[in-house]
């Protein structure tokens, strides 16, 4: 194994103890926002990882890049409009993992602007040097977090999508997926062993990240201004 992916495995397993958290708790935190507490006194309005890590989920993000940590209870009824509220809940957790990776891109495009770096890329070159391989984790960490948004997104029970998709379609989606409920999650870990959604998620991904170095951009203006 190179060590390429060494670390992109490195980055997987942050992203199990670090992000997945985060995510959950982004479900957990607007739910309670829009008046559900259920979340809450389930223990799971929390950033400890061991509150929301799923074992298979976990598994399948660390082998294909996509995974899922355990559902965040949410009780619709206790929304003034319950598919609005279950909509937005379900929202908040792919958004997190949107700002996370803007922020971390932030600090990524300033860091390539420093001595360090500059002194590792060198160094990688004449030396071989693995220095640089630490500030290669920030470009596939923001890359896992887009890829785990735009994977939460898809309309499929049991991603958020389907509760986002809820809000726009009528009941009888709903009562389609809850007919089926048995086969749906058989179904969803065929689709992402076989690998089915590879293709769109990296497309989806490589263009919302296209969109936020586009927006990043000051970056690069304000640190010239700073050396100039």
């Amino acid at each position: 194994m190179n060590q390429a992916k060494i670390l992109e495995y490195i980055v997987r397993i942050i992203i199990i103890f670090l992000i997945l958290p985060i995510h959950e708790f982004a479900h957990a935190w607007a739910a309670k926002k829009l008046g559900d507490d259920t979340a809450l006194y389930s223990g799971r309005l929390t950033l400890n990882p061991l509150a929301h890590i799923d074992p298979i989920g976990a598994i399948c993000l660390f082998i294909t890049g996509f995974g899922w940590a355990k559902p965040v209870p949410v009780n619709p009824i206790r929304f003034k409009k319950s598919r609005k509220g279950m909509a937005l809940t379900a929202l908040a957790g792919p958004v997190s993992n949107i700002i996370v990776a803007f922020i971390v891109l932030i600090l990524y495009r300033f860091i390539l602007h420093t001595d360090m770096y500059n002194e590792a890329y060198v160094s990688s070159i004449i030396n071989g040097s693995n220095t640089i391989l630490v500030y290669n984790m920030f470009p596939i960490f923001v890359s896992i977090n887009i890829g785990l948004a735009v994977f939460n997104l898809i309309p499929i029970p049991p991603l958020d999508g389907s509760k986002i998709l809820s809000y726009f379609t009528s009941a009888k989606l709903d009562k389609f997926f809850y007919q089926y409920q048995q086969y749906v999650p058989i179904i969803f870990l065929l689709i992402i062993g076989l690998g089915v959604l590879d293709v769109p998620i990296g497309w989806t991904s490589g263009k919302i990240l296209n969109g936020m170095w586009f927006l990043t951009n000051w970056v690069d203006l304000i640190m010239e201004a700073v050396k100039n």
